[in-house]
């Protein structure tokens, strides 16, 4: 099984530590927000697939 995973978790988990740290909150707030975003958009396109006709 892959690290690579966990790697990329850890590395968002930095950049966000990091921005907090610099007081950039506003910069967090639009990176936390474009991925709802696009979590939420993912999840539209599956419930899509799903119809039954």
């Amino acid at each position: 099984m892959s690290d690579e995973p966990d790697r990329f978790f850890e590395q968002q988990e930095a950049a966000a530590k990091i921005l907090l740290v610099e007081r950039k909150g506003d910069e967090l707030t639009d990176i936390l927000v474009g991925a709802l975003l696009e979590t939420l958009h993912l999840l539209q396109e599956e419930i899509a697939a799903e119809t039954v006709h």
